[in-house]
Parts: structure tokens; C-alpha cells; sequence
């Protein structure tokens, strides 16, 4: 995880420095009182309160009060029967999330960025889909990088009014030089988060393709971002507990994000890995097995493409079916864009 967003944590905790140096205004931008003893404290309470209330993710379920009182397995086949409903929300927005992906697809092909951003939970899992690019697609690091609020730290530690700073946001984005050719992805469960709605405002302003993906319906960061993904689960198993339902439906929406991405790309033949990076035996073994299954060949004649191009598989495929040695592959490969068909048309003349 460390390795794609060491670059994005670096940056959180620089900017999380000069944030708590100007928390009243972090503060005041989020609707948070600065102290307790503030003036206006019990109005911002009040209407954060009442802001919160408003929220699907927070809504109270009176039938579950007594869920604490239930038999374990009772308790499991209710959440069990919660999270069958996610999937059906995830297709609801389809039509948005391809949308976003073509966009993006569209950008990262003139070599821009795919950056996530988000507190909390809604970081944590941008940071995860973000770190398992480069083993699956064999991209940069820095390729497809997961911003938190409050940095590494945040990973597995809250980091207090981290998520509440728009400037905080700026900072980070800033320190990564986020410009027209990125794709900026804002995450946030309730879609107010003023973490996510700062990173999305600050790319938009830079120029950058924006994306908001959030489980409210009609919520801010939708408005702030160009493409809004609003995957409405309902109420939550424990009142606004949103690593449940929500955060399902959050990885579910950056699974399609980046890998359907990564298919337009040309990081796929077909449903197999073929850019994958073999870091490990297992990695290894299944370099093999994506070679033997792409083009057919047997144990010799796939171990002998993979010498041949340094355990390249997508090379490796090309040396088989096209008929060419491995440094033509990568010619083609390259002419190509990455894409294999591409580069297997012009082998095959």
C-alpha cells in the first residue's frame, strides 16, 4: 500500500502541518466550530446536526434498536441481506461510471494521473485501489495515486479534523502539481466531506477531469465535481457507521474505475492480466499460465518467450502469435500505444 501513495502521504503530512497552523479557518470553511467556547459554537453544532440528520448514510433504523439482542447468526444473515442490496445501487449508476471511466481513459492515454482523494474510510480504500495497480497492470506508482487526509498516518490511525479542511485538500493536490491531464477522484461517503469537496474544487480549478463518488443522493461533492457517482444504499446496518454498506459500495465503484480504465488502456488481453508485474513466484507461475492460456503453447514454447523478453508476458504472447523476436515485440508494443491487438494486427500483417 505504502509503495502507490508514497508520494500522495508525503505530501498529506507537509500540508497537515501548515493545516493545523490554521485550524480556526479549516474550521470556519467547514461549517466546524473552532472552540467549544466560540460564540457560535452551539448554532454550528446545531446545524451540523441538523445537516447530518438529512443524510441517508445517517439515517436511524428504529427496526434494528434491538439488534444487539439477537442471536449471532441472526445478526449475520441481517447484514448478510444488507449487503445483497449493494451490488443492484453500484448498477443504478452505470451509465455514470462509464462515463467517468471513458473520460479518464481519455486523459491517462495522454499520460495523466489518476489520483483519489478522501478521509477516512473513503481514503483508506483509494489508497487501496490505487496500490494494487502496479502489481495488476504493471503501471508506475505515481500513475494512480490515493491521497488521505492527515497522510500515511491516517492509514490506520484517525487523524482529528483531517477530513474537516478544504485547505488541507488544496495542499496535498498541490504538492503532487495536479493539472489538465489528471483525472482527480473525490471519495466521501455522506458527500460533504470538506476534504473531498476541497480536492475535487482544487483540480476542477486546475484544470484537472473531476469525478465524485458519494453514497448521498443530490450531494455537494456531486455538484462540485463533473461527473457525479451517487450509489444510494440506504440507512446503515449501525446508524452512520459507512464502512459498511457505503464503503462497499465505494469499492465497488473504484474497482470499475481503474479497471475498466486499465482495459481501455490496453493493460488487458481479452479477461487476462497480460501487463501484469511478476514480483513473486506465485506472480511468476501465473505469467506462465496467462502466456500458455493466450496463445496456446506449450511449457517449452511459452518458457522460452518469457526468456526471451525478460518475462514480459504481453511481449512474451506477442513473440508467440505474432512470429517476431523480442525486440520487435517491444517495437510494435510501443507503436502501439500497449495495446496488443494493435501490435498483433501489424505482426500479422
Amino acid at each position: 500500500m505504502a509503495s502507490s501513495a508514497s508520494s500522495s502521504a508525503s505530501a498529506s503530512s507537509s500540508a497537515s502541518a501548515a493545516a493545523a497552523s490554521s485550524a480556526a479557518s479549516a474550521a470556519a470553511s467547514s461549517g466546524r466550530p473552532a472552540q467549544e467556547t466560540s460564540s457560535g459554537a452551539p448554532q454550528a453544532r446545531g446545524a451540523l446536526r441538523a445537516e447530518l440528520a438529512a443524510l441517508t448514510t445517517e439515517a436511524f433504523r428504529p427496526e434494528l434498536a434491538d439488534i444487539d439482542r439477537l442471536p449471532t447468526l441472526d445478526i449475520a444473515r441481517i447484514m448478510n441481506g444488507e449487503d445483497a442490496g449493494v451490488a443492484a445501487a453500484v448498477a443504478a449508476r452505470l451509465p455514470e461510471i462509464a462515463a467517468a471511466v471513458d473520460a479518464t481513459a481519455a486523459r491517462m492515454a495522454r499520460g495523466g494521473r489518476l489520483v483519489y482523494a478522501g478521509a477516512g474510510t473513503a481514503g483508506r480504500l483509494g489508497v487501496l485501489d490505487a496500490s494494487e495497480c502496479p502489481p495488476t497492470f504493471n503501471t508506475d506508482p505515481s500513475q494512480v495515486v490515493g491521497v488521505i487526509a492527515g497522510g500515511a498516518a491516517a492509514l490506520v490511525t484517525a487523524v482529528e479534523g483531517a477530513e474537516d479542511s478544504k485547505e488541507l485538500a488544496a495542499g496535498d493536490l498541490a504538492a503532487l502539481s495536479v493539472g489538465p491531464a489528471d483525472t482527480v477522484v473525490g471519495i466521501s461517503a455522506s458527500g460533504r466531506t470538506p476534504y473531498a469537496i476541497g480536492a475535487v474544487e482544487h483540480a476542477r480549478a486546475a484544470g484537472a477531469l473531476t469525478i465524485g463518488v458519494a453514497c448521498n443522493a443530490g450531494s455537494a461533492l456531486g455538484r462540485a465535481a463533473e461527473h457525479a457517482v451517487e450509489v444510494v444504499v440506504g440507512p446503515e446496518l449501525l446508524t452512520g457507521s459507512t464502512r459498511l454498506k457505503a464503503g462497499t459500495a465505494q469499492k465497488l465503484v473504484l474497482n470499475m474505475l481503474s479497471t475498466i480504465t486499465m482495459i481501455r488502456l490496453g493493460k488487458t488481453y481479452g479477461n487476462l492480466m497480460v501487463d501484469v508485474r511478476a514480483t513473486n513466484e506465485k506472480l511468476r507461475a501465473r505469467s506462465r499460465h496467462i502466456v500458455a492460456l493466450a496463445t496456446g503453447a506449450g511449457e517449452r514454447e511459452t518458457e522460452a518467450a518469457l526468456a526471451e523478453t525478460g518475462g514480459e508476458v504481453k511481449n512474451a504472447i506477442l513473440v508467440v502469435l505474432g512470429g517476431v523476436d523480442g525486440r520487435t515485440a517491444a517495437r510494435l508494443l510501443d507503436e502501439s500505444g500497449g495495446h496488443l491487438r494493435t501490435a498483433l494486427r501489424t505482426a500479422q500483417g
